[in-house]
């Protein structure tokens, strides 16, 4: 039935950057949240693979953790990756999160988390059946320049989608985040001055309730 016929708030699943984790997404997420209450409630998940070797920012029970890895247990977002592993299990994790904690609107993701959340956005536009969201807010996304991954940027992606561009970003440049947009039908593209986080100052925020209010309108006004 949807947030729409409900009267509920919209439900965002939301995938964290690479060496974050449910809990550290969280954290960094609290203006989001607190922009967003009443309207859209964001639900986060943990990546299933731990990345290895991190080292000073450990922390036993909450270890970084990553979607997919462009080289043995490391992760750059401008490599050419002959042999990406990890992706698989990302997506069933992701599929397995929607089923398990749904029903979910939408995805929200950060980074690598955008790059995953554009991808599930590919599969769902083609039909795949164990992603039922209706839209995505991608922040600082990218495309992932594995070859293997390249099927999913073929034909343009006909799933609405905002997307977050820092022009300070200097984690995942601003050209690159632009470069992802452009693989979707009618985007929309929210630009702000900051770097690599996920901005929810004023102007963000109206942007944020401008769209989701296309699949949720009149709530929380």
């Amino acid at each position: 039935a949807g947030a729409m016929s409900e009267g509920r708030p919209l439900r965002l699943l939301g995938l964290h950057g690479y060496r974050q984790s449910e809990r550290r997404f969280r954290q960094r997420t609290g203006a989001l949240r607190k922009a967003l209450r009443g309207r859209a409630e964001l639900v986060t998940v943990s990546a299933p693979h731990p990345v290895p070797g991190s080292g000073e920012d450990d922390d036993g029970d909450d270890p970084p953790r990553g979607w997919w890895f462009s080289g043995p247990g490391t992760f750059e977002a401008g490599e050419v990756a002959a042999a990406p592993a990890g992706l698989e299990e990302s997506l069933s994790a992701v599929a397995a999160a929607l089923a398990e904690h749904g029903p979910f609107d939408g995805l929200l993701g950060f980074s690598q988390g955008a790059a995953l959340a554009a991808m599930v956005c590919a599969l769902r536009a083609r039909g795949d059946p164990r992603f039922p969201v209706a839209f995505a807010i991608l922040v600082a996304g990218f495309i992932s320049r594995a070859p293997a991954h390249g099927h999913f940027y073929r034909e343009p992606i006909a799933l609405p989608t905002l997307h977050v561009v820092g022009d300070a970003d200097a984690v995942i440049a601003a050209p690159l985040s632009r470069e992802l947009a452009q693989h979707f039908v009618e985007p929309v593209v929210l630009t702000h001055p900051g770097g690599h986080f996920v901005p929810a100052a004023a102007p963000q925020k109206k942007a944020y309730l401008d769209f989701l209010d296309r699949f949720c309108p009149g709530q929380g006004q």
